[in-house]
């Protein structure tokens, strides 16, 4: 693809859509950003920007006028994700885009443990039924959001049994998709799915942690229903809550345990273990911890 054929990339005030357009400004790429703040879009090289939340149409539309390829980063979490979804992909369609990159999840199936996924198999069905070449990357969880599943007391607390999860670098998925967007057509048409180097139980995670930190992190396998009680007092609505405790079911349940080699595949590199993306060792919470 030539430097000067624009790509579009939604998500890009984000951690994931961000590293991808830094990326593609390093090596040269004219980019289109979309996003809902453009006071909060980075500064890159060759990159403008457009105000275009993804259910807004008309305002897609505009700004993927003339764009052949778009990366589409998954809307933040709410109850009405797979519609602000299905509209986007509708405007892309309508705009003329020929090439969409979605970023999907592991094991995206109508029937997933995980509720999100089933966000994102709807998504990409409906990826597929527009007509548009697609390439899907489907995530695991994410590596760096790991530490931030410890609680304040320094538990990891979920109800994943002894399941292992292939959680996976940002900058392991910012490269893997940046090596999709410039070269298309060996793509076209295929998923991927991007893990770690190796699948962790949740014990063995909280080792890794231990030792980057030099605090004491210790996982406790919570009861379903202990899970729903302790995440109770955020008030969080009741679709939020599933989310949030069916990311340790999914991995009690095995669904996020496969390692695979896309990721060393598509950009030449070994994939990035936990311990080393955490050796820094700093740590923040969720409150879907």
């Amino acid at each position: 693809m030539s430097t000067s054929t624009p790509l579009a990339v939604t998500g890009a005030t984000g951690h994931l859509g961000g590293r991808v357009a830094r990326r593609l400004a390093d090596a040269g790429h004219a980019q289109v950003l979309l996003v809902r703040d453009p006071s909060r879009a980075p500064r890159l090289p060759g990159a403008t920007t457009a105000r275009a939340a993804f259910a807004d149409s008309d305002a897609v539309r505009r700004a993927l006028d003339g764009v052949p390829t778009v990366l589409m980063v998954s809307a933040s979490e709410s109850v009405d994700r797979v519609d602000q979804h299905r509209a986007f992909v509708d405007a892309a369609a309508d705009a003329g885009v020929g090439h969409l990159v979605y970023v999907s999840f592991a094991g995206a199936a109508p029937d997933a443990t995980f509720t999100l996924a089933r966000d994102h198999w709807a998504t990409e069905q409906h990826i597929r039924a527009s007509g548009l070449r697609f390439t899907f990357l489907r995530d695991n969880l994410y590596a760096d959001f790991l530490p931030a599943m410890v609680g304040e007391d320094d538990v990891l607390r979920g109800p994943a049994g002894d399941g292992r999860v292939a959680a996976v670098a940002q900058d392991d998925i910012a490269d893997a998709a940046t090596a999709v967007l410039t070269d298309l057509d060996a793509h076209a048409g295929r998923t991927y799915d991007l893990t770690g180097p190796e699948a962790l139980t949740l014990h063995e995670v909280a080792a890794v942690l231990s030792a980057a930190t030099g605090r004491t992190i210790t996982y406790h396998p919570e009861t379903v229903a202990e899970a729903y009680r302790s995440r109770a007092r955020y008030g969080a609505p009741d679709w939020q809550v599933d989310a949030w405790v069916s990311t340790y079911t999914a991995i009690a349940n095995g669904e996020l345990a496969h390692v695979d080699t896309a990721v060393p595949d598509l950009t030449g590199h070994p994939a990035t273990s936990l311990a080393r993306l955490v050796g820094a060792g700093s740590r923040g919470r969720s409150p879907g911890a």
